[in-house]
């Protein structure tokens, strides 16, 4: 499919990748899931190729390219397997934080390191008693002159393990009103005083990806470490949300190609009553009705894909996206899954980790319950 940011660049570049993630990722792939990590060795090699953060500017170890390229990566990660979504929060989630809101000190100090992969990233938003309402957040930064002593907690935090540089949401103005005007977001590095990870969380899916708890008790911050300024923290992260929720669409969308394609494979093969099961007027409708579910999203994501790309705002289509895509993706695992019969609960066959690895971008970056209602206040209700 040609899609309308594509030029030949992109198209050389998605060639290249492909090559390289069917050596370094694809053969691999079960043993991380077994091994319920992506090892650092991976990183390394995506760095060391220009696969990580390849839109910064060069001074700070990018490529200088445009987001298209980004979005090829992502797109072909997530056909080796969602749990490489780790790879594509440090790339357009975590590292743009710092590319806007960092000061020019703070960029050369960190930013080389996370396009090199010596440095993973993740970011900390949600807590065990505050996920998708932020304003709630409960962590403090209580100011000590020369540096911040943060306490609290985190969970569910991608790349929790294997981080080395951490953005922290978190309250250093516990008495503003609104709530949300005394949140800052704040770096905490690898070996601070105070830092420490609790467990790496048991999943559903995305085994590979790693999730893990962060603790901090009397954390010694360093005020150099601010991100921004102080008490803007939400607005940085609602901002910065928009690319998040379209990297998430753009998973779905991947996720459920991929599944329509082995879906189809298989019912031509796989024979039932003398027959393919393909010839079954039910599995014609349903591959119908996927198809052009399939094919409508895309054409909706590429225009939003271009559109976010020329930097025009598209928080209400993004939330659209975000919302009906991952739904579709869920539904679309479900219904491959009953057209395999049997051998599609079975580990061996992709399908059953599609299953289990798709239902929680409906959850995360922001419930699609969220995104309804996102979309309802911009249309003004």
């Amino acid at each position: 499919m040609k899609h309308p940011y594509i030029q030949e660049e992109h198209v050389i570049f998605r060639k290249a990748f492909r090559k390289f993630l069917e050596k370094e990722a694809y053969p691999f792939y079960e043993k991380w899931e077994e091994d319920r990590i992506i090892p650092r060795t991976f990183w390394d090699k995506l760095g060391q190729s220009g696969y990580l953060c390849p839109d910064l500017p060069e001074e700070y170890g990018g490529l200088g390219v445009d987001w298209g390229i980004s979005v090829i990566i992502n797109e072909e990660l997530e056909r080796v397997g969602s749990g490489t979504v780790g790879i594509s929060l440090h790339n357009d989630i975590v590292v743009p934080y710092i590319t806007a809101y960092g000061t020019h000190e703070q960029k050369k100090r960190w930013l080389p390191k996370c396009a090199s992969g010596e440095s993973i990233s993740a970011i900390a938003m949600t807590e065990p008693g505050a996920g998708s309402d932020l304003a709630s957040i409960a962590t403090t930064a209580e100011d000590r002159g020369d540096h911040y002593l943060v306490n609290g907690q985190k969970t569910f935090i991608t790349n929790g393990i294997q981080a080395d540089l951490i953005i922290i949401a978190c309250k250093t103005d516990v008495h503003a009103t609104p709530k949300h005007k005394g949140i800052s977001l704040l770096v905490i590095e690898r070996g601070m005083p105070g830092f420490s990870r609790g467990r790496k969380l048991n999943k559903v899916g995305l085994h590979c990806q790693d999730t893990a708890e962060l603790i901090f008790e009397d954390c010694i911050v360093p005020k150099e470490n601010l991100l921004g300024q102080e008490g803007s923290g939400f607005l940085y992260m609602m901002d910065k949300l928009q690319q998040e929720r379209l990297v998430v669409a753009i998973a779905a969308q991947v996720a459920a190609e991929d599944m329509f394609a082995m879906t189809m494979d298989y019912v031509k093969s796989r024979r039932a009553f003398g027959k393919a099961i393909g010839d079954f007027q039910n599995t014609k409708f349903k591959l119908a009705e996927m198809a052009t579910e399939i094919e409508m999203g895309r054409t909706f994501l590429d225009q939003l894909i271009s559109s976010h790309m020329a930097g025009k705002d598209v928080v209400t289509k993004v939330s659209m996206a975000k919302w009906k895509l991952t739904d579709m993706a869920k539904r679309i695992s479900a219904e491959c899954m009953q057209l395999f019969g049997g051998y599609g609960y079975m580990e061996e066959y992709k399908i059953a980790r599609r299953f289990r690895d798709t239902p929680v971008a409906s959850i995360y970056a922001g419930t699609n319950e969220i995104m309804k209602t996102i979309i309802a206040k911009n249309l003004g209700l």
